[in-house]
């Protein structure tokens, strides 16, 4: 059997204070108070052997506050010639974005037939007479050979002959033809945004544009403000160059 060995028990006027404190807990106290101690020393012997006209780099960027050193954020320095160089590229970006969108416009405007379309001027078929009697008597349907109810098509317009030998190619179930029109329509709902994205990116292009030339230091004079749908306008004074 292993005894069990207890360290010394306090004195019966102390026991209210717990347990004595053993070497082991003194030594670990002991050695932190030194230690701080230590510490100070160096401190108050930096203090007095500072030079006064003693400098570092790293002074320009700290400063104290509440004594405490904090590192200043240094904000990042651009030359007139850097931050031309970008808006350049900012408008290079743009107008390579606003070509692409025009190229999509193109490509549904012709996908979609728009010949009737609001933003293009409708074409127009003019007829010829010579006596008022004639155009009273006129007569589209019979002019152009075609049935009554493909007058209003500007595409795809057969005449009566190729009716007679085949059939109008085409769907003619009204579900299908409300779903193919729900589907144009949403199409047409997509080229209006594309057109007005196309129209926005020209207008930032311009305005961007417009803040890249006035870095030049030719005399300039505001014509007219900027506005949203406009940038501002400015007359340069013409320099000759030699």
């Amino acid at each position: 059997m292993v005894p069990l060995i207890l360290g010394q028990s306090p004195p019966g006027f102390r026991k209210h204070l717990g347990l004595l404190e053993k070497k082991k807990d003194y030594k670990l106290r002991a050695d932190d108070y030194h230690k701080k101690q230590e510490f100070l020393k160096a401190l108050r012997k930096k203090a007095l052997e500072k030079n006064p006209d003693e400098f570092y780099y790293k002074m320009t960027r700290v400063k104290l506050q509440d004594g405490v050193h904090i590192i200043k954020e240094t904000k990042e320095e651009v030359t007139p010639e850097q931050l031309k160089l970008m808006r350049t590229q900012d408008v290079k970006y743009i107008e390579m974005k606003r070509l692409a969108e025009a190229k999509k416009i193109e490509r549904l405007k012709s996908e979609l037939h728009l010949l009737d379309f609001q933003g293009k001027q409708q074409n127009k078929h003019v007829f010829f007479f010579d006596t008022k009697k004639e155009v009273a008597q006129f007569d589209i349907a019979t002019h152009l050979q075609t049935a009554p109810e493909l007058v209003d098509r500007v595409f795809n317009r057969p005449r009566i002959e190729t009716l007679q030998k085949e059939k109008v190619k085409g769907v003619t179930h009204e579900t299908r033809l409300k779903r193919i029109a729900k589907e144009r329509q949403k199409q047409y709902n997509c080229l209006m945004q594309r057109i007005e994205r196309e129209k926005k990116m020209f207008i930032i292009s311009q305005k961007i544009q417009t803040r890249k030339d006035l870095m030049d230091k030719t005399q300039k004079v505001k014509v007219k403000k900027e506005t949203v749908n406009s940038p501002a306008i400015y007359r340069f004074q013409h320099c000759r160059k030699r």
